[in-house]
């Protein structure tokens, strides 16, 4: 893992969808195959070198249609050489048995969350066999998991996949602070995650997501303590500013590399993110 104040590339995570955002809340959020690639090309062209995609019914619904999925993998292959494609495998308005549907589809990443949380209005659900059964699917289809670190315990449920044999020592490690009646955007916090995850998971690349407002706080206090990557995106945050509306994800991109920037480091190429996150080039 990199350490605080070197020269060493970040990777530029961007989450363009989601599955909780609408257009009402924000005109700019990518939700058809086509938005989600032109978004997606965008902010590639500003600086993201890793790509979070989630799909939607026409309704804005959330979707596990494989096809869906498939459709902007190619989109994205196509305008965005060498970007890193990550698909969702979370589980909000999703179907159990099919979140891991789009796999067959072999994505560079997958996300993976290893435990059960409350979020706002609902408890998303991961219970044991799912997670494993979504690792095993990973793993059969050579897709690299990062795992979404809700809480303290999920670390322990990435090791155990580990000692499982269906997973290697060295998965993408990323804490979600700021989610309602989930682990607060708290930096002491981030401390003893990270303390946890070196000691539990001491080859693991990392980075951390901070939700809505903490957006920004969270890529600060990652950056300072040498983060492998950032992530940034619609999912995660509609807002500029209070008064402002975001007007792309490639906006928000931006700001990320600034961010980037002013810590002394420099945004990633698609190559160096591949190499940094274990991905063939």
């Amino acid at each position: 893992m990199a350490e605080g104040g070197s020269a060493a590339p970040v990777v530029i995570a961007v989450a363009i969808t989601g599955s909780v955002p609408r257009k009402a809340d924000n005109p700019a959020l990518p939700v058809t195959v086509a938005e989600q690639v032109e978004s997606s090309q965008e902010a590639f062209e500003a600086g993201a070198t890793l790509c979070h995609i989630h799909v939607r019914n026409d309704d804005e619904s959330p979707s596990s249609d494989p096809d869906r999925f498939a459709a902007v993998q190619e989109g994205l292959r196509k305008h965005c050489p060498g970007m890193i494609v990550q698909f969702s495998t979370g589980g909000r308005g999703r179907d159990p048995s099919a979140r891991g549907l789009s796999l067959q589809h072999r994505p560079d990443m997958a996300s993976l969350s290893t435990g059960s949380v409350n979020f706002p209005t609902i408890v998303y659900e991961n219970p044991a066999a799912l997670v494993t059964d979504l690792a095993t699917q990973m793993q059969r289809h050579g897709v690299r998991p990062e795992i979404e670190i809700f809480d303290l315990s999920h670390l322990h449920g990435a090791r155990r996949l580990i000692e499982a044999g269906l997973m290697d020592e060295r998965p993408h490690v990323q804490f979600v602070m700021g989610v309602q009646n989930a682990m607060p955007a708290d930096e002491h916090l981030l401390d003893l995650l990270l303390a946890e995850c070196r000691r539990v998971l001491p080859r693991a690349t990392w980075t951390a997501a901070g939700i809505g407002r903490n957006q920004a706080v969270v890529m600060d206090w990652a950056l300072a303590r040498g983060a492998d990557a950032v992530r940034t995106g619609l999912e995660d945050n509609i807002r500029i500013s209070r008064d402002r509306l975001a007007a792309s994800n490639a906006e928000l991109v931006r700001l990320a590399a600034e961010s980037v920037a002013r810590h002394g480091r420099r945004t990633a190429s698609p190559a160096e993110a591949r190499a940094a996150l274990g991905l063939a080039a």
